[in-house]
């Protein structure tokens, strides 16, 4: 089995910063892509950012300049810096990745449960 946990998330001001951060654990054979999906009430999951296991990037267009997706391969883990945070940016956070687990006959897709991030003055 394989286990997403994130950390990270709570209550920050306009303006302000945040560090999420998700781990891999588990039976691990590979981790494939990374990345940071987002759900804010009454709307659809959105991706927020993704980076290959090569390190390639990639944003939505809304956080583009204020967020920076990386990865520690080493320790199977993805973070997301998130600088001058905008109310907009409130949801819940949920990291995704592409992992081929021990015993597996392909790489599945996992997903954390989710931290709530909250931006408000």
């Amino acid at each position: 089995q394989v286990q997403l946990v994130e950390s990270g998330g709570g209550l920050v001001q306009p303006g302000g910063s945040l560090r999420l951060s998700c781990a891999a654990s588990g039976s691990i054979s590979s981790v494939y892509a990374m990345g940071w999906y987002r759900q804010a009430p009454g709307k659809q999951r959105e991706l927020v950012a993704a980076i290959s296991s090569g390190g390639a990037t990639n944003y939505a267009d809304s956080v583009k300049g204020r967020f920076t997706i990386s990865r520690d391969n080493a320790k199977n883990t993805v973070y997301l810096q998130m600088n001058s945070l905008k109310s907009e940016d409130t949801a819940v956070y949920y990291c995704n990745a592409w992992v081929w687990a021990h015993g597996s006959s392909s790489d599945n897709d996992y997903w954390g449960q989710g931290t709530q991030v909250t931006v408000s003055s």
